[in-house]
């Protein structure tokens, strides 16, 4: 088996929590990643902080939480969740991607 190449590992999820900054309809994001040859997966705009947060949020705030504790305090904060489903790390807004691809690579 060919090993998948760690794009096909990504997913983002959009959030309009931070300063307004994804204004957008589901469908003007995927319109808008499709125009930038986005090669990874986009979900839905959901909610990563509060009540309202969503249940995969919630679990991996809580699994890894950060220096805000359970809180996501901008856009971008990165997960790294192993082969088994389980969340090994977090890293803020200012980690590249390409910085994860090592980590990626050891839990995968």
């Amino acid at each position: 088996m060919q090993p998948t190449p760690v794009r096909d590992r990504l997913f983002a999820f959009p959030c309009n929590q931070f300063a307004g900054q994804e204004p957008g309809t589901n469908e003007e994001i995927c319109e808008f990643t499709r125009s930038k040859g986005v090669k990874f997966d986009v979900f839905e705009k959901i909610n990563v902080n509060g009540d309202d947060a969503h249940p995969l949020w919630k679990y991996l705030k809580h699994k890894q939480g950060g220096t805000l504790g359970d809180f996501i305090k901008w856009n971008f904060t990165k997960f790294i969740v192993d082969k088994d489903g389980q969340p090994v790390e977090r890293h803020g807004p200012s980690t590249s991607p390409k910085d994860l691809v090592k980590s990626l690579e050891k839990y995968w």
